[in-house]
């Protein structure tokens, strides 16, 4: 086999002996560098070294894919890694098993699919956000400096805090369930100890008796004739809309006068206590034949998917801008607490999972406690 220091020209003049289905060179200035000639024509570029008592070689590339300068530099490389102990052939095997972050995102879609009753916000935030910038990219190779730039770009972008909290959640979740399969590459979730600003997502908005009465009429007028009716329970009842919308007539129990909630944000199904006046509203309810939901879409016999546009003209009208459909179920809260409802109590009935939640309510609570101790100071003052 010849020796010779594998030039540009060198190459070229190499041909494969007439008879032999190659000739190989090997390189006289990087051991282990060679170049291997067909009789086809096709060249390749290889490093063999020895490792642990065993011949190796790695194939670089054709002859064709890059400058015999380009080659070299990278022999020497792999060279330099067999010098200090590595082996260039499994570090290039690990790699090729490693997946780019796209394959683990479906992964973790598919997990949500099958676990979360929400897995259609999980794939929209992968496809919105993600997957534009990451999906590409060997999981290997994101580096927890670069997801906390691209975090604080999202953040500059004008994303809040909570929706970017949600992509830095999402994407260490896919590196968390892919490590729990061994995925190569998904040792280490470069999510992991960044630095986050804390969150105060309790965006608290509560109804006056006033502006109840004017969202209920303007409700009342909507092309929606479900609108009214689904306005009225969720002020008294303070389910989540989505609980309603879902709701059947099997779960409805004039007689013990409540409504089971067989799943919910929580997980937990609930049983939820229903007022006289809301059993009158129940009572008014349209009945559509072979329709098993509580307050269906009238055209399609199914639950709403969305009330968003009947819901923007309801509260131009009642004059209450910015006012989500998730406030009535706060609005709910404070009616009780007003009316000296214990939060323990307002917890249970809403569906919280830990005291935590109920706790954004307990000034409303604080101050029926104080109408009650000003009622009595006036009282005693009156008899002074």
């Amino acid at each position: 086999m010849p020796k010779a220091h594998l030039t540009a020209a060198y190459i070229a003049a190499l041909k494969c002996p007439p008879g032999k289905t190659k000739v190989e060179a090997f390189d006289t200035m990087i051991p282990g560098f060679t170049f291997e000639r067909r009789a086809s024509g096709h060249g390749t570029y290889y490093l063999r070294y020895p490792i642990a008592g065993r011949q190796k070689q790695l194939k670089i590339c054709c002859e064709k894919d890059a400058s015999i300068a380009q080659v070299r530099k990278k022999a020497q490389q792999l060279r330099s890694e067999v010098t200090l102990g590595g082996d260039p052939s499994a570090t290039k095997a690990k790699a090729k098993a490693t997946p780019v972050f796209g394959d683990i995102a479906a992964n973790h879609i598919g997990y949500a699919k099958l676990h979360l009753k929400s897995y259609e916000d999980v794939e929209s935030t992968y496809r919105v956000h993600i997957s534009p910038k990451w999906g590409r990219v060997r999981v290997d190779e994101i580096t927890r400096q670069a997801v906390a730039q691209w975090l604080a770009e999202k953040r500059a972008s004008g994303l809040s805090l909570a929706t970017v909290e949600k992509l830095r959640v999402t994407m260490g979740r896919a590196y968390e369930l892919a490590a729990q399969e061994n995925t190569p590459g998904c040792d280490k979730n470069p999510t992991r100890g960044l630095p986050r600003k804390p969150l105060n997502n309790a965006r608290d908005r509560f109804l006056t008796e006033a502006e109840a009465t004017r969202l209920k009429a303007a409700a009342a007028e909507s092309n929606n004739p479900q609108l009214k009716h689904i306005v009225g329970l969720l002020l008294l009842t303070g389910v989540r809309m989505r609980e309603l919308l879902d709701s059947r007539w099997e779960n409805v129990d004039i007689e013990r006068r409540q409504l089971f909630i067989p799943t919910s944000k929580t997980g937990r199904s609930r049983h939820v206590p229903l007022a006289t006046s809301a059993l009158a509203i129940i009572a008014e309810l349209p009945r559509f034949n072979n329709c098993p939901y509580v307050v269906p879409n009238p055209e399609t016999l199914k639950p709403f998917v969305s009330l968003k546009n009947g819901w923007k003209v309801a509260i131009k009208a009642a004059k209450l801008p910015g006012l989500r459909i998730h406030d009535l179920r706060h609005s709910a809260a404070s009616f009780m607490a007003a009316a000296g409802v214990d939060i323990f109590t307002i917890g249970k009935v809403l569906g919280h999972a830990s005291y935590q939640s109920t706790q954004r309510y307990s000034h409303l609570a604080q101050d029926t406690l104080l109408k009650a101790v000003e009622a009595g100071a006036a009282k005693h003052a009156g008899n002074g």
